[in-house]
């Protein structure tokens, strides 16, 4: 299912921004000559599908796709306007950074840019954990939106 995000509701969260600094864990936009080892990383940690939707967002001028480091190293990634207009993700932090908020702190830095482009909603595509999003940006159900965007994919 979809869920939509009324992006005239967001507030910054200077909160997690100084937990975000306190980790050591740096929110930017990739450059140029990381979008490989960005890719790469996604399809290794995650999937396939999830690596082909951060090139896209890689692509764009400036890219449409967060990633937060630690120590040099990416623990995460998230992405928007890849599948389509308006749409939020994919995302993904890995599995022994999960549980710092990162995972919130990148929603944010894309429902913000996504904001900043003159969207007023966002949708967030095949929703996997969606208290998560309901509680960080009262993300609402769409209702009607399964199978989504996804339907008909090619079977791999």
């Amino acid at each position: 299912m979809d869920y939509l995000v009324n992006l005239s509701l967001l507030r910054p969260d200077p909160a997690l921004d100084a937990r975000m600094a306190e980790a050591g864990v740096t929110i930017r936009r990739p450059l140029a000559p990381e979008a490989k080892h960005v890719t790469e990383w996604v399809e290794k940690t995650f999937e396939t599908g999830w690596a082909s939707e951060a090139a896209v967002a890689l692509t764009r001028q400036p890219p449409t796709c967060f990633i937060a480091t630690r120590a040099n190293r990416l623990v995460g990634f998230a992405c928007h306007e890849s599948i389509a207009r308006g749409f939020f993700g994919p995302t993904g932090v890995e599995e022994a950074a999960r549980g710092l908020g990162i995972g919130h702190a990148l929603l944010l830095a894309s429902l913000f840019d996504l904001k900043s482009m003159g969207y007023a909603y966002a949708i967030i595509g095949d929703v996997g954990p969606s208290a998560f999003y309901e509680k960080t940006v009262g993300a609402m159900p769409i209702p009607n939106s399964t199978p989504g965007i996804y339907a008909g994919m090619l079977a791999v």
